[in-house]
């Protein structure tokens, strides 16, 4: 049984950090076959906990593994580990996670460690790997509790609207059953009675609403299944459930820094948030909206922006559509500015967000005022 912690910051041993990280190599080449087998050990092992997991374990194999590495590559960073695992500790709320159920899926990941990292795997390997996910399954649980004394695992929320915008793209509108607390550009997880114990990220397109409703920009991607099911067979009165919201990509308000804001494909749907937000506040801030598709027909919401720019002097929106928009998108902005006074946020393709950051950075733009969703979290944003 892995021992427990109190209160644990973060495992900030560098000879620790270096043993999981050879470990995380070494199983590389092997990833399926590694996730794979854990699961069969923990189903095996502790059956009561298959109820857990949705039915197809595809995606939720690759979770596990992208949530290993992401928290390996910052075992050294105290701040981004905690706050990290502190999302996916409330997050795991809405799974029916409790904190018994830790020590279990601990014994199980190490089994599987062993077993296919063989040739780096030592006493001192699994010792590091025990220190590491007590701390990791402490932060995580310590997140879990202080969460439950303020909101619930997750929120019903009914369809009250449902507009195709295209063929593949719909606007959804939703009436929580209870006040849901979030700020503008952030995002939520969302799961359909048609396929329970699967949940998918979306982002709110839209600032906090005196009227409480929520606003979702969805796209039907193929073999997508929750995505397929709110765009084409959500009708009002279908009734989801929504995870708590997450995401640090928010507006400073303290400070009166333009706004540089760059949304690709359904990603304009937190960038209108944002612009909502910042006209709540007063708009009293330049806001530069660069709007990217690949076609025209692609700018679902170009309408919308474009009220926003009539109604408000501050702000500006350009479109940009390319076949290989998500990619080029970053470039257009390089032709304006200068930016170096700017705060920029990012919301798309992960591609487009990482060639954004690139072309921000070299526009004189510092890393610490790019905001954008993390790519590691959302790489299944659409789906």
């Amino acid at each position: 049984m892995l021992a427990r912690r109190s209160a644990p910051a973060a495992t900030g041993d560098s000879a620790d950090a270096f043993l999981i990280r050879r470990t995380m190599t070494e199983i590389g080449p092997v990833a399926d076959k590694v996730t794979s087998y854990f699961y069969a050990l923990l189903f095996v092992r502790h059956p009561e906990l298959r109820s857990l997991f949705p039915a197809a374990m595809d995606i939720q194999r690759d979770r596990l593994l992208r949530a290993l590495l992401t928290a390996a590559e910052h075992l050294d960073n105290a701040r981004v580990l905690v706050d990290y695992l502190q999302n996916l500790g409330r997050g795991h709320r809405k799974y029916g996670t409790r904190a018994e159920h830790y020590p279990a899926v601990g014994e199980c990941l190490i089994g599987a460690l062993s077993k296919y990292a063989a040739t780096v795997w030592n006493p001192e390997t699994e010792a590091a790997w025990v220190r590491a996910y007590t701390t990791i399954s402490q932060v995580m649980i310590d997140a879990a509790a202080a969460d439950e004394l303020r909101a619930p695992a997750w929120w019903q929320a009914e369809i009250v609207a449902n507009e195709l915008r295209t063929r593949d793209v719909a606007v959804l509108t939703v009436r929580p059953d209870q006040p849901y607390p979030f700020l503008a550009g952030q995002y939520t997880s969302v799961e359909t009675p048609w396929w329970p114990r699967v949940w998918r990220h979306y982002s709110f397109a839209s600032a906090p609403r005196p009227d409480g409703l929520l606003t979702f920009h969805v796209k039907a991607v193929p073999a997508g299944w929750v995505s397929n099911a709110l765009t084409h067979r959500a009708r009002p009165g279908d009734v989801i459930r929504l995870g708590p919201p997450t995401g640090s990509m928010t507006v400073d308000h303290t400070t009166d820094s333009g706004l540089l804001c760059l949304g690709g494909g359904t990603g304009i749907a937190p960038i209108k948030a944002l612009v909502e937000d910042v006209a709540g506040h007063g708009g009293h801030r330049p806001v530069e909206v660069f709007y990217g598709a690949r076609t025209d027909h692609d700018l679902y919401d170009i309408d919308t922006m474009l009220r926003l720019q009539q109604k408000h002097h501050w702000l500006s929106v350009r479109a940009v559509t390319d076949q290989q928009a998500q990619l080029r998108l970053p470039d257009a902005v390089r032709g304006y500015g200068p930016w170096n006074e700017y705060d920029a946020y990012l919301s798309g393709p992960p591609g487009m967000i990482r060639s954004g950051i690139d072309a921000l950075r070299d526009s004189g733009i510092a890393p610490g005022r790019i905001r954008h969703d993390s790519v590691e979290e959302r790489l299944v944003v659409a789906d």
